[in-house]
């Protein structure tokens, strides 16, 4: 298993964890180094708050831990390709490189639907790799709104 896949499993982890609170599976860490030094999960259902996903959750640990709002030469790995909101906490938080799983063509802001981390007229740049572990990253999305479909159909 590669260091790339490694860290995506963790974020997997952080899914299962939004999964089973029947939240939106998307799961993210935060790396500096080749320490997790946050970790978050979807949670804007049960948080009654529409900033608390996956990855918003993981920089505000790794904030916490590290005592600085900044987080330079930190990684973030996330299931999901990340949203315009997320995208934006990316770049204020100062991360140096995302890599996610699966793409989001309805809100995807690395390349899906936009891509800011090219805008020219956006002060920070982060480096985007996206596609690891994208078929397990997917299937676990596909599978919890597949069983909320087959929920809303019986009801």
């Amino acid at each position: 298993m590669t260091r790339e896949e490694n860290f995506m499993q963790a974020a997997l982890e952080q899914a299962r964890l939004a999964g089973s609170l029947d939240e939106v599976p998307v799961g993210a860490v935060v790396v500096l180094g080749d320490e997790i030094v946050g970790r978050g999960f979807n949670q804007p259902i049960r948080g009654h708050d529409p900033t608390s996903h996956a990855e918003i959750m993981a920089l505000r640990d790794a904030a916490k831990r590290l005592g600085n709002y900044r987080l330079p030469g930190c990684e973030l790995y996330v299931t999901l390709e990340p949203c315009v909101m997320c995208s934006g906490a990316i770049m204020h938080a100062r991360i140096a490189r995302v890599v996610f799983g699966a793409r989001d063509p309805k809100t995807g802001a690395a390349g899906s639907v936009v891509d800011l981390f090219v805008e020219r007229r956006l002060n920070h740049h982060a480096e985007i790799v996206g596609g690891v572990l994208a078929d397990e990253c997917g299937q676990m999305l596909s599978a919890f709104f597949a069983a909320r479909r087959g929920r809303t159909a019986i009801a």
